[in-house]
């Protein structure tokens, strides 16, 4: 039987402002219109893709999910994590089937040390939005944990909330602060992966999804993988060794042999958005593959732009065989 799941980056899914209500800083549709508009459009694409499980980034409260699965084909279940980031937005679940939540963590691993965000000293000890982990049954009687993520953007926000700058010293040091808090967030999400896994990844089906604002190949995101070797396209692929019960193995190759990408940055197409799987659910991968949706180039001194897309991000999808 074909399952698929995916996940998609919605893009600020966030209901609109009251009439007359102040600016906030905090996440909101342009206007009625443009959020209606939006929903459509979200919907539209869901529906054609046909996914039995969806993790979705950029979501605004349950309010705004609800409003998406109220234009959704069929009945749906969602999972939405209780953290949200400054700007008001969190991931959550999409699911065809029941869903039960097992931890929504922001907290990093207790080994890990406090990292620097400002030029002031500030320092966090928690991940900016929550990673939210799920159990999950694609069929009757088989059960997989699933977790879906947001990892801190390359995206740069200066002090008094200014994306350019021509200060290149903070522009370095603020590029820093960004990758010290990505490695840190990727670093949880580990931790969560090896207790899930629980040392046996063929018999415990793990799969860890989500935006993790870089490719396959940077150093963030290979914190994810666990032992190093045998990633599809390596050498040692086909082979399996000592590490496979706690590897976990990205599926992005299977996209990008396809020309495949999720975003246009600066108007080069990239792959930040990833579906992670241990070696029961490798097995299982039947094909990896885009929602082919037209995107628009999303600039570093312009990251809010609005455009006529539903979203900025492309959904990224694989069929299981169960």
């Amino acid at each position: 039987m074909g399952v698929v799941i995916g996940t998609w980056n919605v893009e600020n899914l966030c209901r609109p402002l009251a009439p007359g209500s102040p600016p906030s800083g905090r996440c909101a549709a342009k206007d009625r219109a443009a959020y209606e508009a939006k929903l459509e459009g979200l919907a539209a694409t869901v529906d054609r893709l046909a996914p039995d499980l969806l993790g979705v980034q950029e979501v605004g409260g349950p309010e705004a999910l609800a409003d998406l699965v109220e234009r959704l084909d069929g009945a749906w279940h969602t999972a939405l994590s209780k953290h949200a980031d400054r700007r008001g937005i969190r991931v959550g679940f999409l699911s065809r089937r029941p869903l039960t939540v097992t931890e929504d963590r922001t907290a990093f691993p207790e080994h890990l040390p406090r990292v620097q965000v400002e030029d002031d000293g500030t320092t966090i000890k928690r991940m900016g939005r929550g990673a939210l982990a799920v159990r999950w049954s694609p069929v009757a009687g088989q059960s997989v944990d699933v977790v879906v993520c947001h990892l801190k953007s390359k995206l740069l926000t200066f002090p008094g909330n200014r994306h350019s700058t021509d200060d290149e010293e903070l522009r370095a040091r603020y590029g820093a602060y960004a990758l010290y808090r990505r490695a840190a967030e990727a670093v949880t999400l580990r931790s969560m992966a090896d207790r899930l896994l629980q040392g046996d990844g063929a018999a415990h089906e793990v799969i860890v999804m989500g935006d993790l604002n870089d490719e396959f190949e940077a150093a963030t995101t290979q914190i994810l993988y666990g032992p190093p070797g045998s990633q599809i396209g390596t050498g040692g692929f086909r082979d399996t060794d000592l590490g496979d019960p706690r590897r976990l193995w990205n599926l992005a190759p299977r996209v990008l042999e396809k020309g495949g990408f999720s975003r246009i940055f600066e108007g080069q197409k990239e792959l930040i958005d990833h579906i992670l799987v241990s070696r029961g659910v490798l097995d299982r991968v039947e094909k990896v593959f885009t929602g082919h949706e037209r995107l628009p180039t999303v600039e570093e001194a312009r990251p809010a732009a609005a455009h006529d897309s539903p979203s900025d991000h492309a959904p990224v999808l694989a069929e299981l065989d169960y």
